[in-house]
């Protein structure tokens, strides 16, 4: 019997969240079944990672706090023997030039961090880093007019993600990449991106994943974005991933409780789907 699991979730940590105590998730994860639940909580960013100071303070908890996320999940994983299986993780950024940063920000916590995503949300752009998924106007204006065109901009964008598996591939503990189709989650308010560039993408992501022993995050966050309406993973490449022996994971992406869950029936069908296909 598979393993019910979400591995992709956050908790009042989440600057960009809900302030809701992580029991209210992990109640709601019982209720619906699930036997293993994954906290990947964003930690802290280097001091002025993106030029935008408010928005700075909204996508990662401050370094001091990493020490009490830590405890507060731990804290949980005990409370929770018996009753489901809570692993402790992070969802690590893809710190281009800057991995350094990370893996001095893990290094004291080796020895309990269990589950990794490692995300790409940042693109350099017009003087600084900038979020591919903060809005479709700020995507416009400081990462669409540096790169001309949304393929230009699409192709550095794989281009980090398979830098980020390479980054991922190091790490000793369970590791997942994160939905590597964020960059289309404005895509109703943005030009169109060639089909068969993000097909050639995510073709040579497949294989890279197989090849590294990184695992994918099937994120089903895009279907509850309305500009977006599809999961960050689509189902070819879900069923591409499993044949290659790549471990695949759903991903509530949960910034709230009721997120948790979300979106699950639809994985279900596109793992089956895939089974069916290899059969």
């Amino acid at each position: 019997m598979t393993l019910k699991w979400d591995g992709h979730t956050h908790t009042k940590f989440c600057y960009h969240g809900h302030d809701a105590e992580l029991t209210e998730y992990i109640e709601r994860a019982m209720a619906l079944g699930f036997g293993r639940y994954s906290v990947t909580e964003h930690p802290p960013l280097p001091e002025g990672w993106v030029p935008d100071e408010r928005l700075m303070a909204e996508l990662a908890m401050p370094l001091q706090e990493l020490p009490a996320y830590f405890d507060y999940v731990l804290g949980m994983k005990k409370r929770c023997e018996g009753k489901i299986e809570l692993a402790v993780g992070l969802e690590m950024d893809y710190l281009h030039g800057n991995t350094a940063f990370s893996d001095e920000l893990i290094r004291p916590y080796l020895d309990v961090l269990e589950d990794i995503v490692v995300s790409v949300h940042f693109l350099p752009g017009e003087g600084g880093m900038y979020c591919v998924d903060f809005t479709a106007d700020d995507l416009k204006r400081n990462l669409l007019s540096a790169y001309g065109s949304m393929d230009s901009l699409a192709e550095t964008y794989f281009d980090h993600v398979e830098q980020s598996v390479a980054w991922a591939a190091k790490l000793p503990m369970r590791k997942r990449i994160g939905h590597p189709l964020l960059i289309t989650k404005f895509r109703s308010e943005l030009p169109p991106m060639d089909e068969a560039l993000i097909r050639r993408r995510l073709e040579r992501l497949a294989d890279l994943l197989a090849q590294s022993g990184v695992g994918l995050d099937v994120n089903t966050a895009g279907l509850r974005v309305p500009t977006c309406g599809q999961a960050y993973a689509p189902e070819w490449f879900i069923r591409r991933c499993m044949e290659a022996g790549v471990e695949v994971v759903y991903g509530s992406d949960s910034h709230k409780p009721d997120h948790v869950g979300f979106g699950y029936d639809w994985f279900e069908a596109a793992m089956m789907n895939g089974k069916q296909a290899g059969a």
